[in-house]
């Protein structure tokens, strides 16, 4: 009656609560990652849940299978951060306290490469220390704004405590929020067609997330060894701090590389030996290791993960890039259900 096409009109309407819902969302990102990890926590602890369920069969309910599982999980938690994170962290505040000397001795040229020294470690040496000399005043200055970081990441431990129980809950009830969730669609088509789509996302987070932690621990133990044989200066810390980067797809792995070529460098060790193994080392991940283990995973191209980690990390920092990658699976999966459907 008033000229309004109501097609156009619900379209709008459509578009209009989309926005708002990403809105949201935006609004909700902190509350949602400390879920979405929760229910990353539990696809890492199923497998064992599943194991110990196996070996109680006259328990009724998950309950005691959980609970066994999470005294596992903190029992091997605990024997990890006495043994292995002491000694990271002693080696950190080691390198901490070194910085400041090693900044000012190479901001002097001669002191930085000895004079006729023409070897590729002086060549390495000397970019490092072009590097430092260009960006040692910025070091300085953001010390203070780092100790804000740390003390307003110190806050957020809370999620530390948060994040297993909602992972209890996940592990707990997931099967029937499932099927409670199938239950209020009416439409058999429909049904099907999301029980499928939650199949392959179930598929997918799990192998992820399990791949994505054997890929961390190989790398960590495979840097730890190999530095701790050489010799190099801080091989724990360096082994621990690739294996956390291995989280974040291909920027993490980059940074640990370039860190470890650097702190190599700065501390006296055998730069082209440290070289050679992480190229030798990358290629065996990116080309056998992590293919083997990401077979029926992400299955996603180079270039448009590196673009996911770039976006992720634009929007929402750390968690955005750690995110990136399963999210853009998620999508490919739900084009590839819907696309059949909408053609039927």
């Amino acid at each position: 009656m008033l000229g309004i096409d109501a097609r156009a009109a619900r379209y709008t309407w459509t578009a209009a609560l989309v926005l708002l819902l990403l809105c949201l969302v935006y609004l909700m990102r902190t509350t949602l990652f400390v879920f979405i990890a929760a229910l990353l926590f539990g696809y890492l602890l199923s497998p064992l849940v599943n194991v110990i369920d196996r070996f109680l069969p006259g328990s009724r309910t998950r309950t005691p299978a959980l609970a066994i599982a999470y005294v596992i999980f903190i029992a091997v938690l605990f024997v990890g951060v006495t043994q292995i994170g002491s000694r990271a962290v002693e080696q950190a505040n080691t390198l901490a306290k070194s910085m400041p000397p090693v900044l000012a001795r190479f901001e002097q040229p001669g002191n930085a490469v000895p004079a006729g020294e023409n070897s590729f470690r002086a060549q390495v040496v000397e970019k490092v220390r072009e590097a430092l000399v260009k960006s040692s005043g910025d070091i300085v200055s953001s010390l203070p704004r780092a100790g804000g970081r740390i003390l307003s990441a110190a806050s957020n431990l809370v999620y530390v405590v948060v994040v297993p129980i909602l992972g209890f809950f996940f592990l707990k009830d997931g099967r029937e929020m499932r099927q409670t969730f199938l239950g209020i669609i009416d439409d058999e088509r429909r049904r099907g067609l999301v029980d499928g789509l939650l199949a392959d996302v179930d598929l997918l987070l799990a192998h992820y997330m399990r791949a994505i932690l054997m890929l961390g621990l190989a790398t960590f133990t495979s840097y730890s060894i190999f530095f701790s044989i050489l010799r190099v200066p801080y091989s724990i810390l360096l082994g621990a701090l690739a294996g956390m980067l291995e989280f974040i797809p291909i920027i993490g792995t980059m940074s640990a590389c370039v860190i470890i070529v650097i702190v190599t460098a700065v501390s006296g060790g055998p730069v082209l030996a440290a070289i050679v193994f992480l190229v030798v080392y990358r290629v065996f991940q990116d080309y056998l290791l992590s293919p083997l283990l990401m077979r029926a995973g992400t299955q996603l191209h180079p270039l448009l993960a590196l673009f996911g980690v770039f976006a992720g990390a634009e929007i929402a920092g750390i968690p955005g890039a750690f995110l990136s990658v399963p999210v853009l699976a998620l999508i490919r999966i739900v084009y590839r259900r819907m696309l059949p459907a909408a053609r039927a």
